[in-house]
């Protein structure tokens, strides 16, 4: 009895994620989608349209499982501190597992300069990443957690910005010790 399709399409997505994330679009071949995910050749490109299309898929399934995970953290009832600072520890310490790097930042700075539709799509990403975090520092602001003196979108910007610095120097080879500085001097502006 075969398998149905949509297991197959999200298992296959979430390694494609994984091959992408790793190696980025240029550089990761049809051939190593195939090993990645265990498919045929003929098989994802009858399942997708084109590696263009996994990798849109597979961007934005590691869009949805990231900001899920943002959301439900700022939504929670944990000091507006311990929250950034758990935003800052995930790319401090992230799962061992997980590639270096962060997909969004690493597809940004390869193909945002050159193809519009991604870079559309990374900038909406971007949009609602910010738009969590300043409502959950607008929260704060009120409850009196923060001054208000601190402008929640500066702060909101600053903090993804700096999020992916952190990925950046990662992914860069920067130690431990490096990342927990600057991950420490974000989390003095809070």
């Amino acid at each position: 009895m075969a398998r149905p399709r949509m297991f197959e399409e999200d298992r296959a997505v979430e390694a494609a994620m994984r091959a992408f994330w790793d190696a980025g679009y240029e550089a990761t071949s049809t051939q190593d989608l195939c090993a990645a995910t265990g498919l045929g050749r003929s098989s994802i490109y009858n399942t997708f349209a084109s590696k263009r299309d996994l990798f849109e898929r597979a961007l934005r399934h590691y869009m949805d499982e990231r900001n899920a995970r943002l959301a439900e953290l700022m939504d929670g009832e944990p000091p507006i501190k311990e929250k950034i600072r758990t935003v800052l520890w995930w790319a401090v310490e992230p799962d061992p597992a997980d590639p270096a790097g962060c997909l969004v930042v690493n597809s940004l700075v390869e193909l945002g300069p050159r193809d519009p539709e991604i870079a559309e799509i990374l900038r909406r990403d971007t949009e609602t990443r910010v738009r969590i975090v300043r409502t959950a520092i607008e929260a704060a602001r009120t409850r009196g957690e923060l001054s208000a003196g601190h402008d929640p979108l500066a702060l909101a910007h600053f903090l993804v910005a700096t999020v992916s610095g952190l990925r950046v120097a990662a992914r860069g080879g920067a130690g431990r010790a490096t990342l927990e500085s600057i991950a420490n001097t974000a989390l003095a502006l809070y």
